[in-house]
């Protein structure tokens, strides 16, 4: 069979077999550790010896390997452990690197621990590594002797891990990293002392799509899908597409490539029935047995229409300036003092019936609570603030008159006609907004207000008419939005419920809600002209 990875290799690189075959022999060499396979020599099924033969047989001119991150997504079960763990002795053991250093990292030291306890175990069956590498359980480090190299499992504390000399990297469970630091520090620069540091990324597919595990999925999407190039970057992704049948056996297989090897058709059919029963498991089975990126909740809103109506963020920066002036309605989201608050514009067309309604989000957050909030909450407030999505107010408490001065200086550009606001908490913001000259109107929270607002925003954006500029924050807050429904089928967002913070899609609403029932500039209201839908 013909291993070599034509799809990603440079002109100027070639597929060497024999440098394939020693990293094969080397891993064949090793043993399985667990169950059935426990003592049994490693060979390597087809995907396995495929992704091994590509990575360490791809060689550039000058005789180094071409690939030095390979991205691995597939479902659980099939072996990832064991491969990775093969993976960090190679690198520690057989790839020719003096003083090498191997780290293994995860969300937190019991994870990476797994796929270290594997190599452990690797290395206790196999009599030449036992004479060669000395293994220190309490430090959970393991030492090759002869080239006086070291794997480390590491924790996921940051500051102690800048200045490492990177010769190799796995990660295990990407998807299930807090944030993007650990994966930064170990990536960004630390191998560049190494003439092939290999960052060996396996996983299976996650539920945040804020995450760095999303952002790497996504470029490994993009290389293979022909949208982006890079010819250092290995991807091998597994799974079920969205619009596969989550219950056909042929799926199965397909996003399961040790199906009936490593895991019996009967064990994910079994997990498929219960799933069917209990619609709860089923975005479980579709994350863990699938590989499908999944939310943990029911969400209100189908996130492939509303993406659908983002346009594109340097169009919509453009866009601000044909608003100059324009008419638009305002929802203002308090929150509480250490919470986001967020402010939503909207510029309704000029016949309420046609064209779109354009959203323009913004959000603050108190400035020294923003590390804590990416540690605590596993949201990138952090990368926000820098691409400057979110605007942070000096302290640990929102200041008001900062927000109150963004307002003022809005009103000068855009004609804000009214400010619909959220009784609870914003009385002297409020009345000071007045004193400013805005037109102020409270607005409830409970059905009566807020069920026919949201219900067009959903209608709207079925239909396109929605025009928010790909803006990630509102984005992931809308994909938060649980929403609640009375016995008259009245329904609005819960705060309480929903998965995360739904502030700016609460905020729109409430400027929708304004922007409708005054109309546009023809002073017609949609509510007059024909019934609500009802979904």
């Amino acid at each position: 069979m013909d291993y070599s990875p034509t799809r990603f290799m440079l002109e100027t690189s070639h597929y060497d077999k024999a440098t394939a075959d020693f990293a094969v022999s080397f891993i064949r060499s090793l043993r399985h550790t667990k169950g059935l396979w426990y003592n049994k020599p490693f060979e390597l099924l087809e995907w396995q010896e495929r992704i091994i033969r590509d990575i360490f047989g791809t060689l550039k001119a000058d005789g180094y390997r071409q690939f030095n991150t390979a991205y691995i997504e597939i479902p659980k079960k099939m072996g990832k452990s064991e491969l990775a763990a093969a993976v960090a002795l190679l690198l520690l053991c057989a790839d020719g690197e003096q003083r090498a250093e191997v780290y293994g990292c995860a969300a937190d030291r019991l994870q990476a621990k797994i796929v270290f306890n594997v190599a452990v175990d690797m290395i206790k069956l196999c009599p030449a590594l036992m004479k060669r590498c000395k293994i220190i359980e309490s430090a959970n480090r393991i030492l090759f002797q002869p080239t006086n190299s070291f794997y480390q499992v590491l924790s996921a504390e940051v500051a102690t891990k800048h200045g490492l000399n990177i010769s190799g990297v796995v990660f295990d469970e990407l998807h299930t990293q807090p944030n993007r630091k650990l994966f930064d520090v170990m990536t960004k620069g630390s191998g560049d002392a190494r003439t092939q540091p290999l960052f060996f990324l396996i996983t299976t597919a996650g539920d945040n799509q804020e995450s760095i595990c999303w952002e790497v999925h996504q470029k490994a999407v993009d290389i293979l899908e022909g949208r982006k190039h890079d010819s250092t970057f290995y991807p091998v992704i597994y799974g079920a597409d969205r619009d596969d049948d989550w219950t056909d056996p042929k799926v199965w297989y397909k996003a399961n490539p040790s199906l009936g090897i490593t895991v019996r058709e009967e064990t994910v059919r079994n997990a498929c029935e219960s799933a069917k029963q209990n619609p709860a498991e089923e975005n479980s089975f579709r994350q863990l047995r699938l590989n499908q990126w999944v939310k943990q909740a029911v969400r209100w809103m189908p996130m492939e229409k509303w993406d659908k109506c983002d346009g594109k963020v340097d169009e919509m920066q453009l866009m601000k300036e044909s608003l100059l002036g324009r008419k638009c309605y305002a929802g203002l989201d308090l929150s509480s003092t250490s919470d986001i608050t967020a402010l939503v514009l909207v510029f309704p067309p000029d016949d309420p019936n046609e064209g779109q309604y354009l959203i323009l989000p913004f959000f603050w957050i108190p400035e020294e609570t923003v590390d804590l909030r990416v540690k605590r909450d596993h949201v990138p407030y952090d990368t926000w603030v820098q691409m400057g999505l979110v605007e942070v107010t000096e302290g640990n408490v929102i200041h008001y008159r900062y927000i109150e001065k963004k307002i003022e200086d809005l009103g000068k550009i855009y004609n804000i006609a009214e400010i619909a606001y959220d009784r609870w908490g914003a009385t002297q913001l409020s009345q000071d907004l007045e004193e400013m000259g805005f037109t102020v109107v409270p607005f409830g929270q409970g059905f009566r207000d807020m069920s026919p607002p949201t219900k067009e925003l959903m209608r709207l954006v079925l239909e396109g008419r929605i025009a928010h500029g790909g803006n990630r924050v509102l984005r992931w807050m809308m994909d938060n939005v649980y929403v609640r429904k009375d016995p008259a089928d009245n329904i609005k967002m819960d705060k309480q419920k929903s998965t995360e913070k739904i502030d700016g899609a609460v905020a729109m609403v409430m400027a929708l809600d304004r922007a409708i029932k005054r109309g546009g500039s023809k002073g017609e209201s949609v509510y007059d002209t024909r019934d609500l839908i009802v979904f």
